[in-house]
């Protein structure tokens, strides 16, 4: 400050140097809130939440209104149902070679195995036979004796001497005066071989009492002709026959004998006593049953010619 001092009365001096900075002071008061600020710009679109919890059920609605009637339609056709037929069956044929060869099952049909043409079975005297055109008449394996005997003793025994088989036999010009056959491999070389198959189409056999193989009825084809074959016998009384409508009753071949007698004690053979039932013909239908009566057919063409009566085995076609 420039001036005159009044005690002294000499002349104020020049300013001193300014002093260093002092310390920083307390933090004042928070001062009142500013006013809001313009609004931003759009920001971008954030990225998809992820997705929340399913909400519980409502509960049941009130039943609607009932509607108002329709009209009525047109009036329909008089006519049955239409139904197309299914095939869905399955049904089992049987097949017998009559030789040493496996037959073929016929078109459509599968094989479900081969085996050994078995006839029928006598325990004690009693004879049970087996339908050649069900799968019990095809064994898968070739047993002189395939059963035993069982008492109420608990037990068993294997090989009776009253106990027998009989197989359909192959065409063989056989010596009744030889020995039985205990070979297995020989005696196997006698023993027809058959087939199991199955498919979907529904089997019968038709027999002719002619000469002449029957045709087979409408919407059914046929699979093979044959001769007409009813039962056999053993000694005594056993035996037995076949189902006419079984494709069983409907052999390929004929043959004599037709079968082959295998006993307990492990030996098979051909044996006179040994009979063949075969339908015969009648072809006079003014007389049913009188023709022929009394007749004997004496050699092979005579048999062929005037004798058994044929048969065709059909299946019905699938639709």
């Amino acid at each position: 400050k420039h001036g005159i001092n009044a005690e002294y009365g000499g002349a104020d001096g020049e300013p001193g140097v300014d002093g260093a900075k002092g310390d920083t002071g307390p933090r004042g008061e928070t001062g009142e809130p500013g006013e809001d600020g313009a609004k931003g710009e759009k920001g971008e679109r954030g990225e998809p939440g992820s997705k929340g919890l399913a909400g519980i059920q409502g509960e049941k609605g009130e039943p609607g209104v009932d509607g108002g009637k329709g009209d009525r339609g047109p009036d329909g056709d008089c006519a049955p149902d239409s139904y197309t037929p299914c095939n869905c069956d399955t049904h089992v044929l049987v097949r017998h070679s009559q030789s040493t060869d496996e037959p073929e099952c016929p078109t459509g049909f599968e094989s479900l195995w081969s085996g050994y043409s078995l006839v029928f079975f006598e325990g004690n005297g009693y004879g049970l036979s087996q339908d050649l055109g069900s799968a019990g008449s095809c064994l898968e394996e070739f047993q002189v004796m395939p059963f035993m005997q069982c008492s109420s003793s608990d037990v068993c025994r294997h090989g009776v001497r009253t106990d027998k088989s009989f197989w359909l036999a192959i065409e063989s010009d056989p010596d009744y005066t030889i020995k039985p056959m205990t070979s297995i491999d020989e005696i196997q070389n006698h023993i027809s071989r058959c087939n199991v198959c199955m498919g979907t189409q529904y089997i019968l056999a038709r027999h002719s009492f002619t000469k002449d193989s029957p045709e087979c009825p409408e919407d059914f084809e046929p699979l093979w002709e044959g001769y007409s074959y009813v039962m056999v016998t053993s000694s005594g009384t056993s035996g037995g026959g076949q189902d006419l409508a079984s494709s069983g009753s409907c052999l390929e071949n004929f043959y004599l004998p037709t079968f082959i007698e295998c006993l307990g004690r492990g030996t098979c053979a051909y044996y006179i006593n040994n009979l063949d039932y075969w339908l015969a013909q009648n072809p006079d239908t003014s007389q049913p049953g009188m023709w022929g009566m009394g007749s004997v057919y004496s050699g092979l063409d005579d048999i062929l010619e005037q004798g058994v009566a044929r048969c065709a085995v059909c299946a019905r076609e699938n639709v």
